[in-house]
């Protein structure tokens, strides 16, 4: 008797998903004990959002099924209805699949709902990218995730350890890397003039012979309301350094209205005559803007992940990457557009940096599916703490009296020594590099 293969089901929900787990569809796909089956949901099926789906088939990845479950209008209230929606939607799908395993990659919401249909109908949920630190509700959605979860494939050691230390079974957490480090490593850079003839879009056109940055900035859940400023006080911090810009959309998240009405708000006003607007792109072709731009400028995660991979300078603006992991790569400042623009200058003076593999080497899709076809954890499961040991030590450190929280304890990473530290490196004025970050206030608006 032939042992059919282990099925496993991996949910592409966004743009940013589909970057995030390229290489493991194709590792699944081509790996003999697999078989790979697709759901595309959420706003990879939204051409406003990327269509992601279309990518997705270009790459040869037709999928089992779609799912649709964005509910219009980008606030918190449409956010919590589209995950009840997908929680709704996506069990019929897993009836239909029956898969052995579900991936679910990341932070988003579309990635808890995923999470949460997959672990009550007892089908086991791998998740890439748990055990990270950083702003907005995927701080809490992440850990949610982690809890849901019976194998971790974690992008770092520290979020490895963290992971353990949440109570995860260590046998089942691995640090694999971040899959989006393949791309950028198989990725050809090109040259500078390659580069720039395919991103389409419109606004100033760009000339190939001269430096340009990208800016990439998205709304923060918990920062509701407050996108508009944000944005403009990022592209006025632009228009002050003179220099060409590519500026990509915001993504589907609560308040990406905010932030596309300051994008437009600040071409109302006359202040983004050297930008291009474009709309999304394939990964690849992404990872080669980064590998070509003086400096990326926003809040997303790639300037973290692929962009310390690629030596990219990259300025992180607000609390979004609060306290993730980084490389020397990044410069975080605050709202303000004088710290901004301090920060990129200083980021367009130092140049590029020296890679960094703190998210990988380049092999985590192929170690995921090889792992995937290995390990099979136990449905059914349970906190993994010595619970003689811990009432040990709570008998030998008695607790201390609590105390208010301040807000300098919003600002440290209690697992992380450089930011308990909280050491403030002479960089530009107020901005910080690395893992340290300032506090932050969102300016008013014109």
């Amino acid at each position: 008797m032939v042992d059919r293969r282990k099925k496993v089901c991996v949910v592409v929900a966004s743009r940013a998903n589909l970057a995030r787990i390229t290489t493991v569809l194709e590792a699944v796909r081509d790996h003999p004990a697999l078989e790979l089956q697709v759901i595309a949901a959420a706003s990879a099926l939204l051409d406003r959002f990327g269509g992601a789906v279309n990518l997705l088939e270009e790459a040869g990845f037709r999928p089992d099924a779609r799912i649709r479950f964005i509910i219009e209008g980008q606030t918190p209230a449409a956010m919590a209805k589209s995950t009840g929606l997908g929680l709704i939607e996506l069990p019929t799908a897993f009836e239909m699949l029956e898969p052995d395993v579900v991936v679910t990659v990341a932070d988003r919401f579309e990635t808890i709902a995923t999470a949460v249909a997959a672990a009550y109908m007892n089908i086991p949920v791998a998740h890439t990218q748990g055990g990270e630190v950083s702003g907005s509700i995927d701080e809490s959605v992440r850990h949610a995730i982690t809890k849901l979860s019976h194998i971790h494939f974690p992008a770092t050691e520290l979020s490895a350890r963290r992971i353990v230390a949440m109570g995860e079974d260590p046998r089942f957490v691995f640090n694999v890397g971040c899959p989006s480090i393949d791309l950028a490593a198989r990725t050809r850079p090109g040259t500078h003039r390659d580069v720039l003839s395919h991103h389409g879009g419109d606004g100033s056109p760009i000339d190939p012979q001269k430096p340009f940055v990208l800016v990439m900035q998205h709304g923060v859940t918990t920062e509701y309301g407050q996108g508009r400023a944000q944005m403009i006080a990022t592209l006025r911090a632009l228009s002050s350094i003179g220099m060409q810009a590519l500026v990509f959309p915001p993504n589907v998240d609560a308040g990406s209205d905010d932030v596309a009405t300051g994008i437009r708000e600040i071409r109302a006003l006359g202040l983004a005559e050297r930008c291009h607007f474009v709309g999304n792109l394939p990964a690849e072709d992404f990872t080669r803007l980064m590998a070509h731009c003086a400096c990326m400028i926003g809040n997303s995660s790639a300037a973290l992940r692929e962009g310390a991979y690629l030596g990219t300078p990259a300025v992180s603006v607000g609390t979004r990457q609060h306290s993730r992991e980084c490389g020397p790569n990044v410069v975080f400042a605050s709202h303000d557009p004088l710290e901004i623009a301090e920060a990129i200058r200083t980021q367009i003076t130092h140049g590029r940096y020296e890679s960094s593999h703190l998210f990988g080497d380049g092999t985590a899709g192929r170690r995921v599916a090889d792992l995937l076809a290995t390990v099979s954890p136990p449905v059914q499961k349970r906190l993994h703490y010595d619970s003689a040991e811990l009432l040990r030590r709570s008998r030998e450190t008695p607790r201390t009296p609590v105390r208010a929280p301040t807000q300098d304890d919003a600002n440290v990473d209690p697992t992380d020594e450089q930011s308990r530290a909280r050491q403030k490196p002479p960089h530009a004025p107020g901005s910080t590099r690395g893992n340290h970050q300032p506090r932050y206030e969102t300016p008013r608006a014109p």
